[in-house]
């Protein structure tokens, strides 16, 4: 049976999709934006396929929300419409999955919509708006749901990170701040591979807490053009979380278990500043940039103070 935590990861894994078969030409670029300048004939044949680009992705995305939903409700009967502050759980580690899925899906949008020649400004509220349109359907399932409820918070994680699109090309025409989204196993799965999942690919999207959401900040684009900064690196601040078998304190605690919140500092690798001719490698570059690359790490926590990670995935 697909759980409900399956279905909130709906929008992510069609955003891998877009990402993957995305013509390479749309992916030819040197930083977080498309190139602004191509040329005519470029943009006229791009034009010419965004709608049916698009076509695709709503058939593919309003079909898989329709399979979906009707796994999900297919044991259960339906509720009115009601809402659920779960905004304590998890040590809002899915809030900020749900941020980082809305930011890639908003920025995916801007780049089609830059790329078929739409002016600036539509391109950048339009496209921008992507994430928060895929994302929020799943709350009127979860509204629906007898055992869960509509979540505010969702929808403002949805927002900000559709907004965090938004902002940045407003303000800058790029984007310098991006979110990043890094896993490794951990030995909680086991304790509840239901919920947590059950396997590598389950893990990572339930798994909680092996899953570390990034901030990486271009610092490039903040110094002066002479400065002889890396553009391929970035500095990159964590946030993850530990022991969370159940997102209810009392239950954790049967298994004695507390969870705790963790911080981290690490260095990122940009890769769509490493400069190739290869559409191949440029394509790569795309999809990659919502990972972070594995690097050394800092760790703060409350219980455990600094600690000092080789290597963190």
């Amino acid at each position: 049976m697909v759980t409900r935590r399956a279905l909130s990861y709906l929008p992510q894994l069609l955003l891998l999709c877009q990402l993957t078969f995305l013509p390479a030409q749309v992916r030819a670029q040197s930083t977080y934006t498309l190139e602004t300048e191509a040329e005519p004939d470029t943009v006229n044949r791009f034009s010419r396929q965004l709608p049916w680009l698009a076509a695709g992705a709503t058939v593919l995305y309003g079909g898989g929300l329709a399979l979906l939903n009707h796994a999900w409700y297919q044991e259960q009967e339906r509720t009115s419409f009601h809402w659920f502050d779960d905004s304590q759980e998890w040590k809002q580690l899915d809030k900020a999955g749900h941020l980082w899925g809305a930011f890639h899906e908003s920025r995916l949008g801007v780049d089609l919509l830059r790329k078929a020649g739409v002016p600036e400004k539509q391109a950048i509220w339009y496209g921008g708006a992507l994430g928060f349109v895929l994302q929020s359907p799943i709350e009127y399932f979860d509204g629906r749901s007898p055992a869960y409820g509509a979540s505010a918070t969702d929808l403002l994680a949805n927002a900000a990170g559709s907004l965090a699109v938004i902002g940045q090309q407003l303000a800058w025409g790029e984007l310098r701040l991006v979110p990043k989204y890094s896993f490794h196993p951990t030995r909680y799965a086991a304790l509840r591979p239901n919920v947590l999942g059950k396997g590598l690919p389950e893990e990572m999207l339930k798994d909680y807490n092996g899953q570390t959401y990034w901030l990486s900040v271009d610092l490039a684009k903040f110094l002066p053009a002479q400065s002889k900064f890396p553009a391929w690196l970035n500095p990159a601040l964590g946030y993850g979380a530990q022991e969370m078998v159940y997102h209810d304190t009392a239950a954790n605690q049967a298994l004695g278990l507390t969870a705790y919140r963790q911080y981290y500092l690490s260095v990122d690798l940009n890769w769509q500043a490493i400069p190739t001719r290869s559409k191949f490698l440029k394509s790569a570059f795309y999809v990659l940039s919502i990972l972070k690359f594995p690097a050394p790490a800092l760790e703060f926590n409350h219980r455990h103070g600094w600690k000092m990670h080789p290597l963190y995935f």
